[in-house]
């Protein structure tokens, strides 16, 4: 018999007040989150283990997830940061060849509560017009405690996100022909970041959060590596503070997502939360150098604006073809570039890619 018949109920509560009653997957229970959307067709198991989802319950506007399945392969981390999983539809039965479970079976493992048969597109539709909300996932019928719960949603915060998610002790990987050494700093960082730097010779060493630029100098590495992570930028102020000193060791940087956000604000400028952010995996991006457009994989809340960045500093260097908001920065003071946008991205289009042989580059030459 179809497990969907028998699907028990769930409910989505909004701190707007509208209530979703869908089914249950996954795990059991309630979770509080920040309500975002996902537009990426491929890609979910990358979406569940991606770090920097911490503290949010992901929608995915695509309606039918987890056809293909799941496997031991294509986690960006250890486990899952979710706070909780929505969907349309979810596959029951999944076919490809290397599949080896589903979905579900995955949520529960990894403890993230999952509601579908809701309407996504209506939900989707609710935070494209009034922005990012929270929202609570259960599987007890919330109609007796609503009041309780909006003021649970009306409380809520992601906070200490960075310090959740980041390794407490170094990491070392090897690859088979060592060239360069670079130091990784875990932000919450994805697992194809380092991979992409591994295949191009790179012992990478992966450092927490807070690792101090005294500590870094000790390394002796080629390059740093500032990774992409969760939560709002500016809250941590003890990495941005470190990051400054960073730049004093004339070590070549490269910067994803938060790592750019962090060095833009080690550097005076400023950053801002978004209505409903990127995230999906067709995120047009525009290189002012070049003139070209890319198309991206995304997953970020806040931007670094543009107009901000001291010009002493460096410029904005690629821009959102859709709302013109920052997605990169060249430092002319020092041997640096970040990206809003992630290069490495599986699943998601490899257009970007080539911005791991320009950080080679650098190692190589200096500053060019």
């Amino acid at each position: 018999m179809s497990l969907f018949r028998n699907a028990e109920k769930a409910w989505l509560l909004l701190a707007d007040g509208t209530l979703f009653e869908g089914k249950s997957f996954g795990a059991k229970g309630t979770v509080v989150g920040e309500v975002v959307f996902t537009t990426g067709l491929t890609g979910y198991q990358e979406t569940l283990t991606d770090p920097s989802y911490y503290g949010q319950l992901v929608t995915q506007t695509f309606p039918l997830i987890g056809n293909y399945g799941v496997n031991s392969q294509d986690s960006e981390s250890a486990k899952s940061y979710v706070g909780g999983y929505i969907v349309r539809e979810w596959c029951e039965i999944p076919s490809n060849f290397r599949c080896e479970g589903n979905i579900n079976d995955f949520l529960r493992e990894h403890n993230v509560i999952g509601l579908w048969d809701i309407d996504t597109r209506r939900l989707t539709r609710i935070i494209r017009e009034t922005g990012v909300m929270n929202g609570v996932i259960t599987t007890d019928d919330p109609s007796a405690k609503k009041e309780e719960l909006l003021k649970q949603l009306s409380a809520y915060t992601v906070k200490d996100a960075v310090s959740t998610v980041t390794c407490t002790e170094k990491r070392e990987y090897e690859p088979e022909q060592k060239k360069y050494r670079v130091v990784l700093f875990d932000f919450g960082y994805k697992r194809n970041i380092r991979q992409e730097l591994v295949k191009r010779g790179c012992e990478v060493i992966v450092v927490p959060a807070y690792t101090t630029a005294e500590e870094i100098k000790a390394l002796a590495p080629d390059g740093i590596m500032l990774s992409n992570g969760p939560g709002d930028p500016a809250e941590n102020t003890e990495i941005i503070a470190n990051i400054r000193e960073i730049e004093k060791l004339g070590i070549p940087i490269f910067g994803i997502c938060l790592g750019h956000q962090l060095m833009a604000l080690a550097n005076g400028a400023k950053t801002e939360k978004l209505k409903y952010g990127h995230r999906g995996a067709n995120q047009p991006v525009i290189d002012l150098e070049s003139g070209l457009t890319y198309v991206t994989s995304q997953n970020h809340g806040y931007a670094v604006i543009g107009d901000t960045i001291p010009e002493e500093a460096g410029k904005v260097s690629h821009i959102n073809a859709n709302d013109k908001t920052c997605e990169g920065i060249r430092y002319t003071a020092f041997n640096a570039f970040t990206v809003q946008f992630h290069p490495e991205a599986h699943g998601g289009p490899l257009d970007t890619s080539y911005l791991f042989d320009e950080f080679i580059s650098r190692m190589n030459k200096g500053v060019e």
